[in-house]
């Protein structure tokens, strides 16, 4: 019972999952967005979280998800077969690296393992889902620029100064931002996270603000509108 969290539209059991539902990935998947997605990626799935709100934000798109760790593949596979969704998606138990496809994506999302170089977690399986090398990033915007459709968006949440990193390299891939959105815990701390947007057009991105909490416990009105189709307590 414990295990599974419930959303207005589907279930989601993280039992044998290493890395949990959390708030970077609800909000990723609540903003994350495309005019007419045809085909979506979601790299690193784990629960399958992000590709089931993908697929219930887009009713018209096939949602592909992929998981190096194979019992979050096997979670997150379950997960969507025990969706209303199932029949729009499917779950690759793969390293990114190693994933091979000849579909082009109108988006890709991630919400990727981000502690570059710092202290390792002691457990095998944390390490993998919250851990980066040096070249993971470089060769995410290498990969994903060459999966993507001419029109296709990536989409990535980051600690800021791995976001600033990110869109400083992702230019050597051709691809710009065209939508940053600051994510900040309240209105007294500095922004901990950035939710960019990367595709090959060129030109001065939209900046955004999200505030998580108004108070002690108390979330703002921005951000339980971001999530009112998903979150039972909105």
């Amino acid at each position: 019972m414990g295990s599974v969290f419930r959303f207005k539209q589907f279930e989601v059991d993280q039992a044998g999952c290493a890395m949990k539902i959390n708030t970077d990935g609800v909000i990723l998947g609540a903003l994350a967005a495309h005019p007419y997605p045809v085909n979506i990626l979601d790299i690193g799935t784990g629960t399958g979280v992000i590709a089931l709100m993908m697929a219930q934000r887009f009713p018209s798109a096939h949602v592909n998800a992929v998981e190096i760790d194979e019992s979050a593949a096997l979670a997150a596979a379950k997960n969507c077969l025990n969706s209303v969704f199932t029949d729009r998606m499917s779950v690759s138990y793969s390293s990114f690296e190693g994933f091979t496809t000849t579909l082009k994506y109108s988006m890709i999302v991630s919400n990727p393992p981000y502690f570059v170089n710092d202290l390792k977690n002691p457990e095998k399986r944390k390490e993998i889902a919250r851990h980066a090398d040096e070249d993971f990033f470089a060769l995410l915007l290498k990969k994903t620029a060459g999966m993507l459709t001419e029109d296709g968006l990536l989409w990535l949440i980051l600690p800021v100064k791995q976001a600033e990193s990110v869109v400083v390299n992702a230019v050597l891939q051709k691809l710009f931002p065209s939508k940053i959105v600051h994510v900040y815990s309240d209105q007294t701390k500095a922004s901990f996270r950035q939710i960019i947007c990367l595709g090959f057009s060129d030109r001065p991105p939209v900046e955004e603000h999200l505030y998580i909490y108004e108070g002690l416990n108390l979330y703002t009105d921005q951000y339980k509108y971001l999530l009112r189709d998903f979150l039972l307590a909105f």
